[in-house]
């Protein structure tokens, strides 16, 4: 059977694992069901894995069975702790998914107005310079999209720390950010979105190192991590409780301030009056 086409081993570690699942599997002459009960599952996971289709990773128990039952000295299992560290070019299209489907969404953001917040014209400022992309309007569009899990039947509950840089970078100009401010106090109403912003008096504090994400799903906790040109997913690791602690500590950085966040959002939004 020829290989996935769609598959980049050489640019995704997600990829890799995929196509070398598929590789050994037909090497040994097994099908879908005959590899799944070799690393503890059913045809359809390893359809998944092999298909390095969003949402489905191999763990790293199935990476010791399969590398046991193929004496491979552990290749499956360092490939899984690498892609668990590495940074995916295709890592947003797996977390907007799973965005869709959370319970919860912890957000923390030092530079930028998260996207579940963006109004459009806060969206094209930031994306329009060149060479960012090529279709505009086709990202305002799809970021707009994303803003329906606001208003579903079942909204998730949204946490978001913001470093109050965020409210005075004049992205856009002064109205697009009057516009945007706006929006962010209206979200700050919603009975399921708590918006805590941490004043600049705060000095140095732990989430100055960079931004992150954590959704609560049916299934456990993840978190994403952004960077340019990529990002990492983390899951089913250490990693999880450590970014937890993190969120804690960072949230903590607001408590000595004695006013309220909508109090420093009215503030910027007089600033671009």
């Amino acid at each position: 059977m020829p290989p996935v086409e769609y598959l980049n081993p050489d640019t995704s570690f997600k990829h890799w694992i995929a196509s070398d699942l598929r590789f050994f599997r037909e090497r040994e002459g097994r099908s879908l069901s005959q590899m799944g009960l070799v690393m503890g599952c059913n045809r359809h996971t390893v359809s998944n894995i092999e298909h390095a289709r969003d949402g489905w990773n191999m763990n790293e128990d199935q990476a010791e069975k399969l590398d046991a039952f193929l004496r491979l000295n552990g290749h499956f299992q360092r490939l899984v702790r690498y892609a668990r560290t590495a940074h995916d070019p295709d890592w947003f299209a797996e977390y907007t998914d799973r965005e869709s489907r959370a319970l919860t969404i912890r957000t923390y953001r030092l530079s930028l107005i998260p996207g579940l917040f963006q109004t459009p014209e806060y969206t094209r400022a930031l994306i329009a310079p060149p060479p960012m992309v090529a279709d505009v309007e086709a990202v305002v569009e799809s970021r707009m999209k994303r803003q329906e899990v606001l208003t579903r039947s079942k909204p998730p509950l949204i946490w978001v720390l913001l470093d109050e840089a965020v409210l005075s970078r004049p992205v856009g100009g002064a109205q697009v950010m009057r516009d945007q401010l706006a929006r962010l106090r209206e979200m700050a109403e919603l009975p399921h979105v708590t918006i805590r912003v941490i004043p600049q008096s705060t000095g140095a504090y732990l989430g100055l190192d960079g931004s992150f994400n954590s959704l609560t799903m049916e299934t456990g906790e993840l978190v994403f991590v952004e960077a340019p040109g990529g990002g990492r997913l983390i899951q089913g690791s250490t990693e999880i409780r450590e970014f937890g602690v993190r969120w804690d500590r960072i949230g903590s950085a607001q408590a000595p301030y004695r006013g309220t966040s909508c109090d420093l959002i009215a503030q910027a939004m007089e600033r671009f009056s």
